[in-house]
C-alpha cells in the first residue's frame, strides 16, 4: 500500500486536479461574502502584498543569492505570485465573521502551497510520482542471471543479422539493482535498469550499453529513457541498449561536482568502476567498449563528458543533454572555496572545456542536445560540440526548439540523442 502512494503520478491524472479543485474551492469561500468598500481594500491590499513578496522572494533567492544557479522561467514565477496572494488573502480573511471563514482561511494556507508546488514539479515535469517528490525510491529490484558471454566482440551490423524469437516480450522491462560499491565506497542509491526486448529472451545478444545520469537535485530513474527505448525497440526488432542509470550523487540534494571528493566520496570511480564492472557481470552487454555510451541530463550530462574524457577506454559515446559547463557550475566560488580549498589551478584542471584542450582519442562520438528557450545552457552545449570538435571528438548538436530545462529537453534531447546513436550502435542501417 505504501509502494502505492508513492507510486501516485502528481503530473498527469487525478491529483493535480483534486489539488488545483480544492485550491480553487477554498478561494471561491474565501470571496465570498457580501462585498464592502472595507473588505475590498483589504483584499487588494492582500494581493499587492503577495505580489511584493514574490517579487522580494525572486530577488532574494534568484537575482541576489542565486540559489538555483538559473532563472526559473516565467510560469514557476506565477505559481509563486500565486501562492504568495492566495496565502495573503487567508491571512486577512483569519478572525473574520462567520467563524468557518477562519477555519477555511487556515485550512487554505497549506493548499495553497501545495498547490504552488504541484503546479511547478509539472512545469519541470521530472519528478512524476509521490515518491520521487520525496526523494524516496520504490525499489524494483530485477532477478538477473549471470550473462553467457564469452566473446569481447560485437555484430556492428546487429540490426541486419538479428531475428527475433518467437515469444519475445514486447516491451522492455524497468527495475532497479543495488550495484555494490566494491572499489570506490560511495554511498548510492539504488541504480535504475533497462532491459529492452532483445534482452529479455532465452539468448540474447550482446547489446550495447548505455550508462545514464540524472540531474541534481533527481533519483536515478530510469522512466524517461525507458519509454524512449522502448518505442526504438518497437520499430528495430526488440534492439536497444541496456540501460544502467547510475546513481553519481548519494543523495539527491548533493552535488558530487563528478568527481572524486572527501567531503561527498569517491563518485567517479563508483560510476567508472564498480557500475562498470557489475554492468559486464550482471547484464547481456558487450565488452567492446567502443559501443558503451556516457548519457546524462543536465548535472549526469556534466558527469558523463567528464567521465568519459577521463576514462576514453570505458566509452566510445557520449550523449549529454543540457549538460552543465562544469564542475560547480552554478556556485563556482562557493565550490572553489569549499571544495578545491582556493586552489584555483586544480578547479580549472578539472573543467571538461579545459580537459578537451588536451584530449585527443580517434574514434569517440559525442551528442550535445539543449533547448533555445534555455539560453544559458544551450549556449555551454554549443560551446561543448566545439570544443569536442577541435578535440577530434566526432560530435553533433541537436538544436531543441522548446522544452526548457526540465521534462521536455530530457525527452527531447533523449529522444533526438537515441536517434543519432542507433546507426552508430549497430542497431539500425547506417545512412547512405
Amino acid at each position: 500500500m505504501f509502494d502505492g502512494l508513492l507510486a501516485l503520478d502528481v503530473v498527469d491524472g487525478p491529483v493535480p486536479v483534486v489539488v488545483f479543485a480544492l485550491a480553487a474551492a477554498l478561494l471561491v469561500g474565501l470571496l465570498l461574502r457580501r462585498p464592502s468598500l472595507r473588505w475590498l481594500l483589504r483584499i487588494a491590499l492582500a494581493a499587492v502584498v503577495g505580489i511584493l513578496a514574490a517579487v522580494a522572494t525572486w530577488l532574494i533567492c534568484i537575482r541576489w543569492l542565486n540559489l538555483f544557479g538559473e532563472s526559473l522561467g516565467f510560469g514557476n514565477y506565477a505559481w509563486m505570485a500565486v501562492a504568495f496572494v492566495g496565502v495573503a488573502i487567508a491571512v486577512v480573511s483569519i478572525r473574520r465573521r462567520p467563524a468557518w471563514r477562519t477555519a477555511v482561511a487556515i485550512a487554505a494556507v497549506p493548499v495553497f502551497l501545495l498547490a504552488a508546488g504541484v503546479g511547478i514539479n509539472a512545469n519541470y515535469g521530472l519528478n512524476r510520482t509521490l515518491g520521487s517528490v520525496l526523494a524516496i525510491a520504490v525499489q524494483k529490484p530485477l532477478k538477473l542471471a549471470p550473462p553467457a558471454l564469452a566473446s569481447t566482440g560485437y555484430d556492428s551490423s546487429l540490426w541486419k543479422h538479428w531475428t527475433p524469437p518467437a515469444g519475445m516480450p514486447a516491451h522492455g522491462l524497468v527495475g532497479t539493482a543495488k550495484i555494490p560499491a566494491t572499489t570506490s565506497g560511495f554511498h548510492a542509491r539504488d541504480a535504475g535498469l533497462y532491459l529492452p526486448p532483445a534482452a529479455r529472451v532465452a539468448h540474447p545478444p550482446a547489446l550495447p550499453l548505455i550508462v545514464m545520469m540524472m540531474g541534481q537535485p533527481g533519483n536515478p530513474d530510469p522512466e524517461p529513457i525507458a519509454e524512449v527505448l522502448d518505442q526504438y525497440a518497437a520499430t528495430h526488432h526488440g534492439l536497444a541498449p541496456v540501460v544502467v542509470v547510475a546513481d553519481q550523487l548519494g543523495s539527491p540534494y548533493d552535488d558530487t561536482l563528478c568527481l572524486d571528493t572527501a567531503r561527498f566520496g569517491k563518485a567517479e570511480t563508483y560510476v567508472t568502476t564498480d557500475v562498470t564492472a557489475w554492468a559486464e557481470s550482471h547484464l547481456p552487454v558487450t565488452r567492446d567498449h567502443r559501443f558503451w555510451t556516457a548519457a546524462g541530463y543536465s548535472n549526469g550530462g556534466l558527469c558523463a563528458l567528464s567521465f568519459a574524457i577521463d576514462h576514453p577506454e570505458l566509452y566510445g559515446g557520449i550523449l549529454d543533454i543540457s549538460g552543465e559547463e562544469f564542475p560547480g557550475a552554478e556556485h563556482p566560488d562557493a565550490t572553489l572555496r569549499d571544495q578545491f580549498d582556493g586552489d584555483r589551478q586544480a578547479y580549472e584542471a578539472a573543467k571538461p572545456f579545459v580537459k578537451l584542450r588536451q584530449f585527443r582519442h580517434p574514434g569517440m562520438t559525442a551528442i550535445f542536445t539543449a533547448c533555445r528557450d534555455d539560453p544559458a545552457y544551450h549556449h555551454v552545449a554549443l560551446r561543448a560540440a566545439a570544443a569536442a570538435r577541435a578535440a577530434g571528438i566526432d560530435s553533433a548538436f541537436a538544436d531543441l526548439p522548446t522544452g526548457g530545462h526540465g521534462r521536455g529537453a530530457l525527452m527531447g534531447g533523449l529522444t533526438e540523442g537515441v536517434r543519432l546513436l542507433y546507426p552508430l550502435l549497430g542497431l539500425e542501417k547506417p545512412p547512405a
